[in-house]
């Protein structure tokens, strides 16, 4: 379980990195009142990625919601398959690689929470 453990902090630690990127991103492509709304989730992932470097064990929860809240409010925006369907480009790399980060955190967290309970 240490495996998995140090494997989730990792994609945790990558999603807050990736999260610049994302930003950088929309700072030039959305409202300022958008740029803002998405600054605060990334500094709620950020605070609970510094949590779970202090070993936190509740931070994961946290780190849970916070990889849901990202897929349900980015998966469903029309702009973001657009971005994909123009080809290979910094946007379309970013909602992908991203979304997939999520789904990865999702899952193991999902299956270190099973693991535990037993």
């Amino acid at each position: 379980m240490t495996f998995l453990r140090r494997l989730t902090d990792l994609l945790i630690y990558v999603s807050v990195v990736f999260g610049v990127v994302l930003l950088q991103q929309l700072w030039f492509l959305v409202p300022r009142w958008l740029f803002y709304s998405v600054f605060s989730g990334w500094v709620a992932y950020f605070f609970t990625a510094v949590a779970i470097m202090r070993h936190h064990k509740g931070a994961y929860k946290v780190a849970l919601v916070l990889a849901i809240l990202t897929l349900i409010v980015s998966l469903p925006q029309p702009e973001h398959y657009k971005f994909v369907s123009q080809g290979i480009n910094l946007a379309s790399i970013t909602f992908i690689v991203g979304s997939v980060l999520q789904l990865c955190i999702i899952m193991l967290l999902t299956v270190s929470f099973l693991m535990s309970k037993k």
